[in-house]
């Protein structure tokens, strides 16, 4: 029976060391399995880096991966969550002419109904900022797309679990040896 594929969350609590990414993304390209989205960045314990990636595989291909990143002697810690276990966003930016946010009044209705902020505006171009789920992202990218996007960037996903990560506990012993 095949199991089915589904976008997963994995995170990876390490020490902050350099090589380590590369490392990471080998053991996805051995399986070649694509990342959707990385993001890394501190956790909630001081000099401990967590890793969050968003891969769609099954969850079998999942714990196999989980158990490799575990391997690296860096790596504290390594789970994987589904969408339903997880609260996650992602954030972008839209560079955009100036001229439109004056010219064309929908454009700030599509700003409005987006609940996307303006960060900054100037006589050349104006910058939204949108953080949400990626089909929001993606719609208002497709909105926007109509009268010209001068640059866009996504960042990814950023994500917390439902439940309580034991995680933390293990972590605190873990940065006070």
């Amino acid at each position: 029976m095949n199991e089915e594929i589904k976008t997963l969350t994995i995170s990876i609590y390490t020490e902050n060391n350099i090589g380590l990414l590369n490392r990471i993304s080998a053991i996805f390209q051995r399986r070649t399995i694509n990342i959707e989205s990385l993001t890394t960045s501190q956790s909630e314990i001081e000099g401990v880096n967590r890793f969050v990636i968003v891969v769609n595989i099954t969850e079998a291909q999942a714990k196999k991966i989980v158990g490799q990143f575990e391997k690296q002697i860096e790596v504290i810690r390594a789970y994987y969550h589904t969408e339903e276990e997880t609260i996650y966003t992602e954030s972008c930016m839209f560079k955009i002419k100036s001229d439109l946010l004056f010219n064309e009044p929908q454009i700030q209705n599509i700003i409005k109904d987006s609940n996307s902020r303006i960060v900054t505006v100037n006589k050349e171009f104006f910058v939204l900022e949108k953080s949400g789920r990626r089909k929001e992202i993606e719609s208002l990218r497709k909105d926007l797309n109509t009268y010209g996007i001068m640059q866009f960037v996504r960042a990814g996903r950023i994500a917390v679990t439902k439940d309580e990560m034991k995680v933390t506990e293990m972590l605190k012993a873990f940065n006070n040896q």
